[in-house]
């Protein structure tokens, strides 16, 4: 090994696509599924760098595409043929190991017979052993449990062509230096190592010196991670306030595009199903949607056929649209690099852009690791009223009248009103109906939600929940007390008044398709948007069952416990 002294070091930006970087057909395929558009600046110029056997020193911060530039050429070198270990990866946290391993399976998922194993303290060694034993290409794992690994002789060393340490200084802080000396030490010779640190510091510098075979130093200047043009809020709100919020802000700022981010899928289908039952045009995207389906929809959205895209952030990759005016973080990322991600899908090409994020109880403790992340104060937003929103709804409408009496086509239904007026009707009383008429045509309903209560404190968990974010038929707001049937089960249902349900529907669709027996379905609360049915116990879980793929009035809904019962 030759010291680590005076490498060569590389700060360069490169603009070439991942096409020229010399990775395989198979890699290239699972970077076009994944919706990668170019490598960052760590990957243009490690990958290239490692495909030529050189040891390497990565110096870059957390979000800025390690992960790939670490992976893909360790795929690359792979001989999937050969059941051993041929790549060893060194992470700090189990949480990590997980990460970086399922970042593996993902850009390595064309490659036949690929097997990648996480290994770490705190999960059963046995079982640890047993996927080791079947044979792992690539074990990604934390220092202490591969050295038991390797005591164990479960993991031998002589096979492994490639070390990886992930985040070096962060393992050497927190006390894994002699761990990490003896699984480097215990590898071949001939073997090609990785160092990816965010910082240069003693501790690592010791650790090149040591175990670095004239490594080829790559740095990348920290950038400005959010664009300036972008606007950054919160709003502390909880989960089921989130889609009233959203439409608020909607209604107030009238975006042209907006997309909505959720970290899951379940997330996304409940919002789009939500959106579109208030009436607006709303699309999702996730893992589950097909290749073809995601670029139809992709499309859809870029020619403006509908105006909000729910979506996963995996799903988003790749998403490259301009005119996007508005991104939301329904869910806050668990990784700052997710929200840098997200947050520049809007602003671009010098245009204005808005990012608003919901936070609600621990929340904040990962908007405050975004915000030291990215160096940038996210203020604090107060959700517009009710109020707030019909009055700017109604200066829309005012502005939308006043651009359609400019128009000339609008003389040719003057006879109409010629008509009304021979008929007795005022000009002023004609306006005010027509006016009313469009309100109710373009207007959505509202709901009121426990945070448009002036005493309302977002982070005071102790007060009583006693809403759902509707009210029961007749009086919006507070859901009414129900008095609890001790031999019966609440179940709920996503359907209510707004979309036309009686009771009598409900009582029919349990009794005829839920297999429900006489007797069985006691008081029925129907609400705009949901409703609740006391069943007898021991029903509710097979009505659940047989009602789960159903149709009400032609409408898919959701059932399942009350959660507030």
């Amino acid at each position: 090994m030759q010291p680590y002294g005076s490498p060569s070091t590389t700060t360069a930006m490169t603009d070439v696509p991942f096409s020229q970087l010399g990775l395989c057909d198979e890699l290239q395929q699972a970077i076009r599924d994944l919706g990668y558009e170019s490598p960052s600046p760590i990957q243009a110029l490690a990958i290239p760098t490692v495909l030529e056997g050189k040891d390497i020193v990565g110096l870059s911060e957390t979000g800025s595409g390690k992960t790939a530039a670490f992976t893909l050429p360790a795929l690359q070198m792979v001989d999937s043929d050969n059941p051993v270990a041929q790549v060893l990866i060194l992470s700090p946290t189990r949480e990590l190991c997980v990460q970086v391993c399922e970042e593996v399976n993902r850009l390595g998922k064309h490659i036949q017979g690929l097997r990648a194993v996480p290994v770490y303290g705190g999960a059963s060694i046995e079982r640890q052993i047993t996927q080791l034993k079947r044979g792992a290409h690539i074990v990604v794992g934390t220092p202490g449990r591969l050295l038991d690994h390797l005591r164990r002789k479960t993991l031998k060393p002589a096979t492994i062509k490639l070390a990886i340490l992930d985040e070096a200084d962060r393992m050497l802080d927190m006390g894994f230096r002699e761990d990490m000396e003896d699984l480097l030490g215990a590898l071949h010779k001939e073997h090609q190592t990785l160092f990816f640190s965010a910082t240069m510091n003693k501790q690592v510098q010791k650790l090149i010196q040591k175990f670095g075979n004239d490594p080829e130093e790559i740095s990348i200047k920290s950038q400005t991670k959010t664009v300036s043009t972008v606007s950054q809020t919160y709003y502390e709100v909880r989960n089921r306030s989130k889609v009233e919020v959203l439409t608020r802000i909607i209604d107030t700022d009238n975006p042209r595009l907006s997309v909505v981010f959720c970290n899951t899928k379940r997330s996304v289908d409940e919002c789009t199903e939500a959106l579109m039952a208030r009436g607006y045009a709303a699309d999702k995207l996730h893992g589950d949607i097909t290749q073809q389906q995601r670029e139809r929809t992709t499309r859809k959205f870029r020619d403006g056929k509908f105006d909000i895209l729910v979506a996963t952030d995996v799903a988003a990759r790749g998403l490259d649209i301009d005119d996007v005016d508005a991104v939301f973080n329904y869910d806050i990322p668990q990784d700052p690099e997710d929200y840098v991600h997200r947050i520049g899908r809007t602003g671009r090409a010098g245009r204005e852009g808005k990012a608003v994020s919901f936070v609600f109880g621990r929340d904040i403790y990962r908007l405050q690791n975004i915000e030291k992340y990215t160096s940038q104060k996210i203020e604090r937003a107060k959700i517009p009223s009710q109020e707030e929103v019909e009055g700017k709804r109604a200066d829309q409408l005012f502005d939308l009248v006043k651009s359609q009496l400019e128009k000339e086509y609008t003389r040719s239904y003057r006879h109409y009103i010629d008509r009304l007026l021979d008929d007795g009707h005022t000009a002023t009383d004609i306006a005010s109906s027509l006016f009313e008429l469009l309100r109710d045509a373009v207007g959505r309903e509202g709901e009121k939600i426990a945070e448009d209560d002036p005493n309302y404190k977002p982070r005071d968990r102790k007060k009583p929940r006693n809403d759902r974010g509707d009210g029961p038929r007749g009086k919006k707001g507070d859901r009414k007390p129900r008095e609890k049937n001790p031999n019966a089960e609440t179940l709920f249902l996503s359907l209510g008044t707004s979309q036309g349900i009686r009771a009598g529907d409900i009582l029919g669709m349990f009794y005829r398709e839920g297999g429900a027996p006489d007797g069985s379905v006691g008081q029925i609360q129907l609400f705009p948007r949901h409703s609740l049915v006391d069943v007898e116990k021991g029903w509710a879980e097979k009505i659940t069952k047989k009602l789960s793929n159903s149709k009400l009035r032609g409408q898919r809904f959701r059932i399942g416990p009350d959660r507030m019962s």
